[in-house]
């Protein structure tokens, strides 16, 4: 397969006409495979077997939300089998693990999708075959009622992005023709598995199964079992991390059915097939697939549809168990403010004290997703150097966090708190979902302190070692032009040529240098009438750009990009 050729009549030099490399390596795919013509359409059900043989369409959805499409992309089929993981998933958020476990297991059968069949617990194998899919399907009426079916279509529409209909079409013709069902339905039901109608019951799995879809839903869809259940285009968490771990974790096992074990073997990527010719494969925090050709082989799985999933798999190596994430590459700095303080201009005694106490605040910068070994990782490396008073974690380069990652980050922040060492967060915004899985796990922590600016945390963790060793700060003490790193090398005159301050001689001031007069080491903007002492408030001024500003803590200093002499002076209005 050639994914670099251009297409026909484009220029090297066209950069508006360029694609993607993965957009070149899809429309290669397709290019390629749409000769493919082994297979047929299925006939089972006379109305699937209308379908267009040629359509061929394939998606592609990042967790960014971004969709590649080629071919047929927004040709609408019916979901059929691509419906089970999904309604597996909305089973276990709704009725609950134990109850669902309960009723049906996890386990292969190595049998077709349609087998009368249940294991020696008289249990469906799983929930991708017939029987377990029929089962959820009863588990959900169960719970709803009447509106099952509208549940279920609602719980579509959120994993796809959009509202989703129904073929009626397809519907009458499956339920005509669903003898094969309705005799799973009874086995469930004489194994008491099922406890409801049986024609209620299949007539809620008939259109679950008829639900339509493009093969862009189906990526989208896909893309949010990947995403920890999160829908990557609308944002909206759809399901439980828990349920759809445990779909993936089926789907990876018993998703392809009696190709299950090949499927794994070669793509290694968790999959899901439909008889109305489309697959759905769900690569965890990477992407999700959807693909539409209705040729099926003699397991019921799209030809051209597996042939698009082996060649991404195998030219982009994206097979699950051959992952290469190095836990090393989790922190981009690790540092004291020996080496990088707050931009905070210090007094000199400030200065000395943080001079010889710069190892008690220790800075890591973290990137990446956190994971266990990440934290694990990132642990060793704190504890292979003497105990600091602060570490603070610099979270902002941070793009997500695992549930065993923030529980393993958790139990650390616990450990530190044993040793009386202030664990401080910057760069994380509390509204976050990582902010809230890490607050879930700490609470009752005294030592924990966030900052959403690291130079903010870096500058508190200074005044606590400044306190802590005898130091006084006055925020409201006015600091002399010669001490400023700004001024550095300046002579007295130089520096009073710039502003003058704590001198009673006159000096020769230049027109454009009227800007500031002597006063008590404070330089005070030239009024006609001052206002009373009370009234008196802190500020900065340039005459220069017309403008002044207030800053935290009684600091003082210009507006941005104001590079006058008077910077950081502070004058009373």
């Amino acid at each position: 397969m050639n994914i670099l050729r251009s297409a026909p009549g484009q220029k090297a030099d066209s950069w508006a006409a360029s694609k993607p490399p993965l957009l070149r390596f899809l429309s290669a795919c397709h290019a390629d495979f749409s000769a493919e013509t082994g297979g047929a359409v299925a006939d089972y059900i006379p109305e699937l077997g209308k379908a267009d043989a040629d359509h061929f369409g394939i998606s592609l959805a990042t967790l960014d939300g971004h969709v590649y499409e080629v071919g047929d992309s927004r040709i609408p089929f019916t979901i059929q089998s691509m419906s089970k993981p999904f309604v597996f998933a909305l089973a276990l958020d709704t009725l609950g693990a134990a109850r669902v476990e309960s009723a049906i297991g996890v386990e292969p059968s190595g049998d077709p999708f349609n087998s009368i069949r249940l294991n020696a617990d008289n249990r469906p194998f799983n929930p991708m075959v017939n029987a377990g899919a029929i089962t959820c399907s009863s588990l959900i009426r169960e719970a709803k009622g009447d509106g099952a079916f509208e549940y279920i279509r609602q719980a579509f529409g959120r994993f796809a992005a959009r509202e989703l209909g129904v073929d009626e079409a397809v519907y009458v013709s499956e339920s005509a023709t669903g003898d094969r069902n309705r005799a799973i339905g009874y086995l469930l039901r004489n194994s008491t598995v099922i406890k409801d109608d049986v024609s209620a019951v299949l007539d809620v799995y008939f259109r679950q199964c008829s639900v339509l879809v493009t093969a862009r839903d189906i990526a989208v869809m896909a893309a949010t079992l990947a995403n920890r259940g999160i829908n990557p285009v609308t944002g909206e968490q759809v399901m439980t991390s828990y349920a759809i771990s445990r779909t993936l974790s089926v789907m990876t096992s018993s998703g392809m059915y009696d190709y299950a074990g090949e499927w794994i073997y070669r793509v290694g990527i968790p999959a899901k097939s439909g008889v109305g010719g489309g697959i759905l494969a769900a690569l965890p925090a990477r992407l999700g697939l959807g693909s539409y050709s209705p040729r099926l082989d003699s397991h019921g799985n799209s030809v051209r549809g597996i042939k698009v999933c082996e060649a991404l798999s195998s030219h982009y190596d994206l097979h699950m168990l051959n992952r290469s994430d190095d836990a090393r590459n989790s922190i981009i700095a690790d540092y004291n403010i020996g080496n990088s303080a707050s931009r905070r201009s210090r007094r000199p005694h400030e200065q000395k004290i943080l001079a010889a106490h710069h190892q008690d605040v220790r800075i890591i910068e973290l990137v990446g997703t956190l994971t266990f070994s990440n934290v694990d990782y990132v642990s060793r490396q704190l504890a292979a150097k003497p105990r600091p008073q602060f570490v603070i974690f610099d979270l902002r380069r941070v793009t997500s966090m695992t549930r065993a990652g923030a529980g393993l980050l958790a139990e650390e922040f616990r450990e530190l708190a044993l040793f009386h060492v202030t664990v401080i967060l910057s760069g994380i915004k509390r509204s976050s979902a990582d902010w809230k899985m890490i607050k879930e796990r700490t609470g009752g922590i005294s030592n924990l302190r966030d900052f959403y600016l690291l130079d903010t945390a870096i500058e508190w963790a200074e005044d606590q070692v400044v306190y802590r060793h005898g130091g006084a700060i006055d925020f409201h003490e006015t600091t002399d032009l010669s001490e400023q790193p700004l001024l550095a090398g300046l002579s007295a005159k130089e520096n009073r040529r710039h502003c003058l301050f704590g001198h009673d001689e006159k000096l020769p001031i230049r027109r454009e240098d009227r800007r500031c007069r002597r006063s008590r080491n404070i330089a005070v903007f030239p009024r006609k009438r001052r206002r009373p002492r009370h009234a008196a408030r802190r500020r900065t001024a340039c005459d220069t750009h017309g403008r002044s500003g207030v800053r935290r803590n009684g600091a003082v200093g210009n507006p941005p990009n104001c590079g006058c002499a008077c910077r950081r002076i502070r004058y009373r209005a």
